[in-house]
């Protein structure tokens, strides 16, 4: 084949609308003899190439930009007599995000910068329980599910939350609520001094209202959560704990809701489950709080380009999959930051 070669500096090709197609071919074709400077596109790796003096070596390509999808759920509140509420739930991913709202945007970070992971524990059940914790990513958090409403008494604002928790048996306040956009209320309750009948709500979970309580029927249920599929799969996260009901008559107990949240009982309720946020289920005792469950706790998920990695900082437990052309890093307890690279 004749070489033909071109002797001006500058070769003007503005006028054509099409590519320049390189040389090509498998790395078994490279030139016997290549020359300093030679280009080609390697067929079997997909990568432009060049030949250095002495290697082949791929040209350096720019990474694809540091697009962060997340999803961010808080600790679920604990039950009481009333269900807890879930932890609130922030999303990128997807089409929806807590409380009926639309998915937020994604992030956009850098390389070698910290960015703070935290996630939330759930709240403990108890004469001094607490409302779940805060989780948290980067500007993004998500807040604490409340704690359910306690029995007979004018119950504090830990029980606003994430999402709400539900209104105690003859519970002094409430209902109570959740936070824009993270998460829904909880349901209230139905108190009929008359015949001694209290029978508590269900805690809000983030795709739905906790239940209410029924007169002479179930407690509440607790709201369900919201299916994410962030990691590849559809799992539901953030939902209520499910009240509790004392008699005359008997009055069944309230269920948890999807996502995690754990079931009312005539004794003590289910804990809800962890990483989830789920609410923890209402219970009966003879105090005056209820003898419910723990809340769950939360979870922080991240997606991103598998172009980059995840360097995870003392203090968080967390664990790295791929799906696609992405990966998933996800962040099960503690806190401390990242950095990407």
């Amino acid at each position: 084949m004749a070489l033909t070669k071109v002797t001006t500096d500058v070769i003007d090709m503005s006028g054509n609308a099409g590519g320049l197609i390189w040389a090509k071919g498998t790395t078994a074709e490279q030139p016997v003899s290549p020359v300093a400077g030679e280009l080609r596109e390697n067929t079997e790796t997909g990568k432009t190439e060049v030949y250095n003096g002495t290697e082949w070596k791929n040209l350096k390509e720019a990474p694809p930009p540091l697009i962060v999808d997340y999803l961010v759920v808080a600790g679920g509140g604990p039950g009481q007599s009333g269900g807890g509420g879930a932890g609130g739930l922030r999303t990128s991913y997807g089409s929806t995000s807590g409380g009926g709202a639309t998915a937020e945007s994604s992030l956009s970070l850098a390389t070698s910068t910290n960015y703070t992971v935290t996630v939330g524990a759930g709240g403990a059940k108890g004469a001094s329980a607490t409302k779940g914790s805060d989780s948290v990513f980067s500007t993004v958090t998500s807040a604490g599910g409340g704690q359910g409403g306690k029995q007979s008494v004018n119950n504090s604002s830990i029980s606003n939350g994430g999402c709400g928790g539900g209104q105690g048996r003859n519970d002094q306040a409430g209902p109570y609520t959740g936070t824009a956009n993270q998460g829904f209320d909880g349901g209230e309750d139905y108190a009929d001094g008359g015949t001694n009948i209290f029978v508590a709500a269900g805690g809000g979970g983030t795709g739905q209202v906790g239940q209410n309580g029924v007169n002479g029927g179930p407690a509440g249920n607790g709201g369900n959560g919201l299916a994410v599929s962030i990691t590849g799969t559809s799992v539901n996260y953030g939902g209520g704990g499910g009240g509790t009901g004392e008699g005359p008559p008997v009055v069944t107990s309230g269920t948890g809701g999807t996502g995690g949240g754990g079931a009312g009982s005539a004794t003590t309720g289910s804990a809800g489950t962890s990483n989830t946020g789920g609410g923890g289920g209402g219970g009966v005792n003879l105090s005056n709080y209820g003898d419910g469950g723990n809340g769950g706790s939360g979870v922080v998920i991240i997606r991103y380009p598998n172009a980059y990695t995840v360097s995870i900082g003392a203090g968080l437990t967390g664990s790295t999959t791929t799906d696609g052309s992405d990966k998933v890093t996800t962040f099960t307890a503690g806190s401390g930051t990242i950095t990407f690279s």
